[in-house]
């Protein structure tokens, strides 16, 4: 082709006895793994309530209602944790953290309730997570902090923020007619920069949760020091 260069690029000079300097790797478009010929029409969604001990069938009914419509087009894994059982194909309890990570990478869309971790580690993986999260005034959660965190990553357009179920459901079938558009650039080796972000997320956790009560809380967010069942910090 006119205007490229055909020759070898010049091998670089390693200076004797001084190492090599490794290369930073460049964050990549997530790529889904690999499905059986028969699967490949199908877009696959994964929805993660995550651990907490009160139940969220506010989420789970509205996945219930919406995958009636979709059963055809859409393979679905719905963990529901404390929750009733939905009746969906696709429904489990709780995820190991390998079954956990295979879900994300395979997944075309997520859904995830406002917890940090489960947010952090959807984008981690190269999605933009569609983000329902917890109301403390329908005994979803103990305080509104899934709401405050949510709606500013929602502001900040780090998340796809759902409140309502149309949105939810609208939300759903832009990225069933175009996946690309709920991706982001995913870096899964960077653990130091994902430590120094959990670290950040739970400093906005504290003062989003201060700012709400009108007073200074005592700190109880802390990085990760031990995982649940679905590798996130409870």
């Amino acid at each position: 082709m006119s205007g490229e260069s055909t020759g070898t690029a010049p091998a670089h000079r390693v200076v004797p006895g001084r190492p090599r300097s490794a290369a930073r790797p460049e964050p990549a478009v997530r790529v889904p793994v690999p499905r059986d010929a028969d699967d490949v029409t199908r877009a696959h969604l994964l929805v993660a309530v995550g651990t907490d001990t009160h139940p969220f069938d506010r989420l789970v009914g509205w996945l219930e209602q919406w995958h009636e419509g979709t059963v055809e087009q859409v393979g679905l894994t719905l963990q529901h944790g404390h929750t009733r059982a939905p009746r969906v194909p696709g429904a489990v309890a709780f995820l190991g953290h390998d079954q956990l990570q295979a879900a994300m990478a395979g997944a075309d869309l997520v859904v995830c309730h406002g917890g940090p971790a489960t947010i952090l580690e959807a984008r981690r993986h190269g999605h933009l997570p569609i983000v329902v999260p917890r109301d403390p005034g329908r005994g979803e959660h103990v305080d509104d902090h899934q709401q405050l965190f949510a709606r500013r990553l929602g502001a900040a357009g780090m998340v796809a923020l759902c409140e309502t179920r149309e949105a939810l459901f609208d939300t759903l079938a832009a990225g069933l007619a175009d996946p690309s558009r709920f991706t982001v650039a995913a870096d899964p080796d960077a653990a130091d920069a994902q430590r120094a972000a959990v670290l950040r997320v739970g400093r906005i956790v504290e003062d989003l949760v201060a700012a709400s009560t009108g007073r200074r809380q005592r700190a109880r967010w802390r990085p990760w020091t031990r995982t649940d069942r679905n590798g996130e910090r409870r």
